[in-house]
């Protein structure tokens, strides 16, 4: 029986194989890539999240991020900058918690992925300032997105990252762009501000007597 379709057309061939997750500790790969509202079809529902902590989402003296976690953690491992965009290092930082405990938005943004990637579960949040923070292993409190404000519980932390000392750790990643990773301590910490030195005779402006 001939195939239905336009005249001289192909027949269709196999359907795509679906696309695989990436694994979002690999340079570039972005966990909400190939997924609808960033989420796969099947995942479950977030679970209902837990009410934050006292003094959540409040950041330190002129700083833009506050901690994931409270009260402030051990950081297990500290983040620890590749050589190149695509070599070895530890993108993130590794902070000690417990699980079940209330994972933090570090600052106000939209969540752009929740849900499963390669076994774990992952929440990525966009930011104002065009960085883009992801929490791991986290069962996930909000859905694609969520407008959430900072200091919101994103989910709450599961046991099972590799290498972690404590029953529990939080991976917290930070990068710009799609393989600029940055060190998350240092958004907690106030930008530092370079006094520049003052030139001696000060500059006459036009106009201005002698």
């Amino acid at each position: 029986m001939p195939l239905c379709g336009r005249p001289g057309s192909a027949p269709p061939g196999p359907a795509p194989p679906e696309e695989q997750a990436p694994d979002i500790g690999s340079p570039g790969a972005d966990p909400s890539a190939g997924r609808e509202g960033g989420r796969t079809p099947g995942d479950q529902p977030p679970l209902e999240g837990p009410a934050p902590p006292p003094g959540a989402g409040v950041p330190a003296p002129g700083a833009g991020y506050a901690w994931p976690l409270l009260p402030v953690p051990v950081v297990a491992a500290p983040f620890r900058a590749p050589a190149h965009p695509y070599g070895p290092g530890h993108r993130g930082v590794d902070l000690t918690g417990s699980p079940g405990q209330p994972v933090l938005a570090a600052r106000a943004g939209t969540v752009v992925f929740a849900g499963p990637v390669g076994g774990r579960h992952v929440v990525s949040v966009q930011h104002d300032d065009g960085l883009r923070s992801t929490y791991e292993p986290v069962l996930p409190a909000v859905a694609a997105g969520a407008v959430v404000p900072a200091g919101a519980v994103i989910g709450v932390l599961r046991p099972g990252h590799p290498g972690c000392p404590a029953e529990a750790c939080l991976h917290w990643g930070v990068r710009r762009d799609r393989t600029e990773y940055l060190d998350p301590l240092a958004l907690l910490r106030p930008p530092r501000v370079r006094l520049l030195p003052v030139p001696d005779p000060w500059p006459l402006t036009a106009g201005a007597g002698t």
